[in-house]
């Protein structure tokens, strides 16, 4: 130890002359790879995954005084993603926690653009979930009631296009324990691609359209009919919602029925038909009173929250341009440090 209190390591360091090749050789033995110890691994992939990386170097040095350099913290990060990448994809101890948890299934997928460096590109993102019901609630109640949090999650994430990017989920959800796809629920908005893909990975399963994305439909015609902002607008949309969560499309369809018969005025009518053309693409995806009385989930919010604090806050930081492949590592570490797997890796990454 120097006298500014550091401890300072001094170790051999060959060549090979033949062939020019390095090594520390008590690197291995002390458990080092590229200058950090695994413990001091996890602590700056933790630190890269939170922060920019000249961010992480400076919140090392003052949280812990373990002093690295950004460019450290970056090579750490790509370097441990593609090991994390690798044990997720093979190691049983990876999926052994979310195959053990209790709770009824869910998934939710949705997107998030990022700057690259051929411009911006949308990050998909994932997300298989076991959660426990809650309280039985009725349609007034749907935004009132406590939902229990996930007890498991599996995140992940990358830029791929549709086809890519959903080719894994069946063999995902395999390894995660699911053994019949009628008991997964998949919630999500109403793009296309979703649905498409969800009924080919997972025939049989049970699909919502989320909430808040319905919500954003009847908003937009209360606004029209009724006003920005008024109390007309907010007591007919409070009604409209309580009807589709009460009978999903037939209440939808008598409701607007309803105002359009007091107010068909072209504004009105363009709205009620923009709504009633989304909610009819899922007729079969308005079960909001099953899953509502059974203490179920009925919104997307988990990964809505994931593309904006997991992948979003870290991937779009001010002036970040990334290259496809290092955003796809970054993106694969922060989606294992916000699963239930991120322990278990580095236990194995000790070991």
């Amino acid at each position: 130890m120097n006298a500014a209190g550091r401890v300072e390591l001094c170790r051999l360091y060959l060549v090979c002359p033949t062939c020019g090749d390095t090594c520390y050789p008590l690197d291995d033995r002390l458990g080092l790879d590229g200058f950090l110890s695994p413990q001091a691994s996890r602590l700056v992939c933790l630190a890269g995954v939170s922060w920019s990386f000249d961010q992480a170097s400076d919140h090392l040095a003052a949280f812990c005084g373990l002093r690295v350099s950004d460019a450290v913290v970056r090579d750490a990060c790509h370097r441990q993603a593609a090991a994390m990448a690798a044990w997720r994809a093979e190691s049983s101890a990876a999926t052994s926690g979310f195959a053990a948890a209790s709770g009824d299934w869910e998934f939710q997928t949705d997107g998030t653009s990022a700057n690259t460096i051929g411009g911006w590109r949308e990050v998909k993102i994932g997300i298989f979930a076991k959660r426990r019901r809650g309280e039985p609630a009725t349609p007034a109640e749907w935004d009132e009631r406590a939902l229990p949090r996930p007890s498991a999650r599996w995140a992940f994430a990358a830029v791929l296009d549709c086809d890519a990017f959903s080719a894994g989920w069946r063999e995902t959800a395999a390894r995660l324990g699911l053994t019949a796809a009628s008991a997964l629920s998949v919630i999500a908005d109403g793009a296309a691609w979703i649905w498409r893909a969800a009924a080919a990975a997972f025939p049989g399963c049970q699909g919502l359209i989320d909430i808040y994305h319905a919500s954003q439909y009847l908003a937009d015609v209360s606004r029209v009919a009724f006003g920005e902002e008024t109390t007309e607008a907010a007591v007919w949309l409070e009604r409209a919602r309580g009807r589709l969560l009460g009978d999903g499309w037939y209440g939808w369809c008598e409701v607007a029925g309803e105002l359009l018969s007091a107010d068909d005025t072209l504004a009105v009518r363009e709205t009620v038909e923009a709504a009633t053309a989304y909610l009819a693409g899922h007729t079969e995806h308005l079960g909001y009173f099953k899953r509502l009385a059974r203490g179920q989930s009925i919104g997307s919010g988990m990964v809505e929250g994931a593309c904006k604090q997991v992948i979003g806050r870290r991937l779009k930081q001010s002036g970040a341009r990334w290259a496809v492949d290092r955003l796809n590592r970054m993106a694969e570490l922060c989606c294992a440090c916000y699963s239930d797997c991120w322990d278990a890796y580095w236990v194995a990454a000790a070991a």
